[in-house]
């Protein structure tokens, strides 16, 4: 199989609000406040949303995320994906000290999912998209986002 880069999507964030220990883990949110998706046939803005995170025992974190977009021409898209997140030494001290982490430097791996009514961007409906992410300065995250061609 063959993977083709679609876009990369970057999203800003609050800081958390944490909603506690429970029996699957520790969880939080995290207010996603603005960010921007670069590609040759999808590109706008991230216009908001929210991300349910779950810290398990396992020291993983799973991620659970809900953004409305628009893109450059006006066409609105609800954005959902899941992942995980490797909480090892590099993204600790990037979220401790509020820098950035480069792609590889943890595992982190996402599956977006995008729908639309717009019929210019239909394709992204019944596409199969995997991210990689990593940690961005300033308590954000960035996607470079694929499709199997």
């Amino acid at each position: 199989m063959n993977l083709v880069q679609e876009f990369t999507m970057s999203a800003m964030l609050k800081p958390p609000l944490p909603i506690g220990a429970g029996p699957i883990g520790t969880r939080m949110y995290y207010d996603v406040i603005d960010g921007e998706i670069v590609g040759d046939r999808l590109r706008g803005k991230v216009l908001g949303g929210g991300e349910w995170a779950l810290i398990g025992p396992d020291g993983c974190l799973r991620v659970d995320v809900r953004l409305q977009g628009e893109t450059h021409d006006g066409a609105h898209l609800y954005i959902q994906y899941v992942g995980l997140l490797e909480l090892n030494e590099a993204v600790q001290g990037a979220l401790a000290s509020g820098g950035g982490t480069e792609f590889g430097d943890q595992s982190f791996f996402t599956n977006p999912r995008i729908e639309t009514g717009d019929e210019r961007y239909a394709w992204a409906n019944k596409t199969f998209f995997v991210g990689e992410g990593r940690i961005l300065p300033g308590l954000g995250v960035e996607y470079r986002v694929w499709r199997p061609a």
